[in-house]
C-alpha cells in the first residue's frame, strides 16, 4: 500500500487524528483515518500474591474502571519506556518499583490507532505518596489477590483490554522465569 498524501484534522494534548489516502496494490483508491497517540507503559505492580489495581473514571465509556496503571507522557511528549512506566507508577499509585521487567509489547487498536505500549512487571515495592495530574484527582487504588483480579475480570469489573492482555503477558512471562 502506497501512501499518496496525509492532513492532520484534529489535534490536542493527548492525541492528534489524520487522514491518509492511499493506493491499494490492485491500485484502488482508499483513505484511513488513524488516531496518533504516544507510546504509554502499563504497569502490573506485583507483591507476592497481590496486584494493585487503579480505578478511575473513562469518560469515553461513561462508568469508572478497575485497571493497571498506565498512561502516556504529558503534552504527547516521548519518553523511554522504563522512564514512563516508572513515572505511571509512582504518579497513579505512589509506588516505587525496587525492579522493573520489561515483559511485553501491546498494540491498542492496530485498526485505527499507531499507539503501541510497553507492559512493565514491578516487583520490590515501596509505598509512597501518590503524584496524580489533574485529570486523576477522583482515582482510587487498592491491592487484590490475583484470584480477586480473575474474579473481577469475569465479572466486567475490569474491561480494560491493556489490562487483560498484560495479564496474559504476565502469565506467559512467568512460565519463562
Amino acid at each position: 500500500m502506497e501512501t499518496l498524501g496525509s492532513r492532520q484534522v484534529y489535534a490536542n494534548a493527548w492525541m492528534t487524528v489524520r487522514e491518509d489516502d492511499v493506493r491499494r496494490d490492485d491500485g484502488s483508491l482508499g483513505i484511513y483515518g488513524v488516531v496518533d497517540k504516544p507510546h504509554f507503559a502499563l504497569v502490573i505492580p506485583l507483591d507476592g500474591d497481590r496486584v494493585h489495581l487503579v480505578e478511575q473514571f473513562r469518560y469515553p465509556v461513561g462508568e469508572r474502571r478497575w485497571e493497571f496503571p498506565q498512561g502516556t507522557a504529558p503534552n504527547r511528549a516521548e519518553l523511554a519506556a522504563a522512564e514512563l512506566a516508572g513515572r505511571e507508577l509512582r504518579e497513579e499509585t505512589g509506588l516505587r518499583a525496587g525492579r522493573m521487567d520489561k515483559i511485553g509489547e501491546l498494540d491498542v487498536a492496530p485498526g485505527m490507532s499507531s499507539q503501541r505500549g510497553s507492559v512493565f512487571l514491578a516487583t520490590e515495592l515501596v509505598e509512597g505518596p501518590h503524584e496524580r495530574e489533574d485529570e486523576e484527582q477522583d482515582m482510587r487504588n487498592a491491592w487484590f489477590s490475583r484470584a480477586e483480579f480473575e474474579a473481577m475480570v469475569a465479572r466486567g469489573q475490569v474491561s480494560d483490554a491493556q489490562s487483560i492482555a498484560a495479564w496474559a503477558l504476565l502469565g506467559l512471562w512467568e512460565k519463562r522465569h
